[in-house]
């Protein structure tokens, strides 16, 4: 079979590339990069993440949405340099070959200080916000206790109202917004994991440990619950939901229950 030869041939270079991009060109890569940013997200400074229903998960996008900024501004740079470069100093025929330096010792300190100072503020910004998030408050609002089980969960209110799961009938947490609730977390036999994916929070529900977090609704509305650990057979079935109502709304909830009710 013939080779070609791009240098002695350029036509078929072009003729190649056509073919590649078809009759539109460069609109067609472009227009199918533009169709995924917009299916993506709906709301671009979302960036595909929950903007967070709790003060605590508010914080953690917060800190994604500032990682993801100082992403797009290191890209433009880096990419904008580089694009620079070969539109500047790209070889055109007859051109020779530039001077070659050995190395620029301004030039590589500044390439080595700057990437420090980005790391060691990501490490500062996620150590802050990890604390913040993982911090538990000494008085809190209401305490409430959730057990994991193969296959379900049980949300215990400190008047002795129950709420468990019970078959395909799927357990609803109810909390008050605004007000701050300290959750004990335990699991009666395997790994589990409490996930709400509107809270951006996650924990493990581990057998023989007490992992302790607080909640601080600031959205009203049901929210959707699962379990995060595959941990058997019906792990499919380990939903929840968590319901946000205003602090009235979630006294009158609790007394109507009675004490020692089981929901």
């Amino acid at each position: 079979m013939r080779k070609l030869n791009f240098r002695r041939n350029p036509q078929a270079g072009q003729r190649l590339r056509r073919l590649a991009l078809g009759k539109s060109g460069w609109r067609t890569p472009l227009a199918l990069g533009g169709s995924a940013l917009a299916l993506s997200a709906c709301n671009v400074t979302d960036f595909g993440m929950h903007t967070g229903a709790t003060t605590q998960g508010h914080d953690i996008f917060s800190l994604y949405q500032t990682f993801i900024y100082m992403v797009i501004v290191v890209a433009i740079v880096t990419f904008g340099g580089l694009l620079y470069v070969l539109v500047r100093f790209g070889r055109k025929n007859g051109d020779k070959v530039p001077r070659q330096r050995h190395s620029n010792v301004k030039i590589e300190i500044v390439y080595t200080v700057i990437p420090a100072i980005i790391v060691a503020a990501i490490f500062f910004m996620s150590v802050g916000t990890e604390n913040k998030v993982d911090a538990v408050s000494p008085n809190p609002s209401l305490n409430l206790t959730v057990t994991a089980f193969q296959w379900g969960w049980r949300f215990t209110y400190p008047n002795g109202v129950s709420i468990v799961s019970q078959g395909q009938n799927y357990p609803q947490m109810v909390l008050p917004e605004g007000e701050t609730t300290k959750v004990k977390l335990v699991s009666k036999d395997v790994v589990h994991g409490f996930y709400v994916a509107a809270f951006d929070f996650s924990r493990y529900a581990l057998p023989g440990v007490t992992n302790y977090f607080d909640l601080t609704p600031n959205k009203l509305g049901t929210f959707v619950g699962r379990c995060s650990q595959l941990c058997g057979l019906y792990h499919a079935e380990m939903l929840f939901s968590v319901r946000v109502v205003t602090p009235a709304q979630f006294t009158a909830w609790l007394n109507s229950q009675g004490k020692g009710a089981t929901a």
